[in-house]
């Protein structure tokens, strides 16, 4: 039997604070725990939602940061990503914003039912500390993308 496809658009953010280092979450799939990755803050658009204003509302719901869509820069990256979560395949196109931010404490402030089982928690890296990562990191751009951001 094959598993249900979900097409989904998503926005997510790359938080870069003034010291270089980007803000990261770490999580799992429930049905796999032991395998863990890091991944921006983020996550689906809602009906009648603007993917900047999806950006900005994820933001606030898993780090607690309260923004604006004008201090967003991008899109800087858009995908399209497949992965599986809880039994369920995905197909998500995702659109990822910059923001560069003085360095704050991130505490998710809403996380939903799966976020709460998933999401482990927020840390901050530099470029050096994300290429020696033991897990993987998404998207797995990240590295340039955060050059880009400094650089210009």
């Amino acid at each position: 039997m094959e598993m249900e496809l979900v097409e989904r658009t998503a926005a997510r953010v790359v938080v870069v604070d003034d010291a270089g280092r980007v803000l990261l979450m770490q999580g799992f799939d429930p049905e796999t725990p032991d395998v863990r990755f890091w991944f921006t803050p983020g996550g689906g658009v809602e009906p009648g939602e603007t993917v900047a204003a999806a950006a900005v509302r994820e933001l606030h719901e898993e780090t607690g940061l309260v923004i604006t869509v004008a201090d967003l820069d991008g899109p800087v990256f858009e995908d399209i990503d497949e992965f599986r979560f809880e039994g369920r395949r995905y197909r998500q196109q995702q659109t990822f914003f910059l923001l560069r931010a003085d360095a704050f404490t991130a505490a998710p402030l809403a996380l939903e039912g799966h976020e709460l089982r998933s999401v482990v928690r927020l840390a901050w890296f530099t470029l050096a500390e994300l290429a020696v990562l033991p897990d993987p990191h998404y998207p797995v751009e990240l590295p340039d993308l955060v050059r880009r951001a400094l650089a210009g």
